[in-house]
């Protein structure tokens, strides 16, 4: 089924992931109506508040291996749509899309390396690509940071999908292990901050592997 979606993205023309229109991956209009994510928001996880605070309800009591989250847009049904182009069907080139997106909506991270939450190998041999490999990459050239390959998976994950907040972390608790040496200072790019569970592992990871601050960067995020 898989092959057959891949061969009919080639076969039939161009039409917009978000609203099947004009001739384009991603047309002017749907891009610019993303909903973007603006200040103020929480200071460690980045969930939007009504003013600035350095925890909120979401992190509050948690502890957290990274030190500030950070996303361009709110994972609406738009966002699900151009998400789930990009990963499951293979639609590589929205990578450089929401690149540029997160680009135009967040500063510069102050590192000095990219990392990337590395696909689990079963799924990314079925994508035929690995989405926050490429996410970062794209970064990594409009921020000129180098990207490192700082993580490896030790085992597979199941799908986050539909679990809880505890299993969620339970899911992903030791699924990361350091690939070599990071740097003091990392980003670590995603394409979708949930719960902040895998980015919390992944963090930990990096931590264990010497860095002493992690920020994470991610084109969308859920919003509760």
């Amino acid at each position: 089924m898989r092959c057959d979606l891949k061969l009919l993205d080639l076969i039939l023309p161009v039409r917009c992931v978000v609203c099947g229109a004009g001739s384009e991956q991603l047309c002017a209009t749907c891009r610019d109506a993303l909903p973007r994510l603006a200040e103020p928001r929480c200071d460690r996880c980045g969930a939007p508040t009504a003013w600035p605070v350095a925890r909120c309800r979401e992190c509050a009591g948690r502890r957290l291996a990274f030190a500030s989250a950070r996303a361009a847009v709110a994972y609406d049904e738009a966002v699900r749509r151009l998400v789930r182009a990009w990963k499951e069907r293979g639609l590589r080139t929205l990578a450089a899309e929401a690149a540029a997106i997160v680009a135009e909506s967040l500063p510069p991270p102050n590192v000095a390396a990219l990392a990337f939450v590395p696909a689990d190998r079963a799924r990314g041999l079925e994508r035929g690509h690995q989405p926050a490999e490429r996410l970062a990459r794209e970064l990594g050239e409009r921020w000129s940071l180098p990207v490192a390959p700082l993580l490896a998976r030790t085992r597979p994950i199941s799908r986050q999908r539909g679990l809880s907040l505890a299993d969620r972390r339970r899911n992903v608790a030791g699924a990361f292990a350091p690939a070599g040496e990071s740097p003091s200072r990392v980003a670590l790019i995603d394409d979708v901050y949930t719960s902040g569970s895998t980015a919390n592992a992944a963090a930990s990871a990096l931590r264990k592997a010497g860095a002493r601050r992690v920020e994470v960067i991610t084109f969308a995020r859920v919003v509760r």
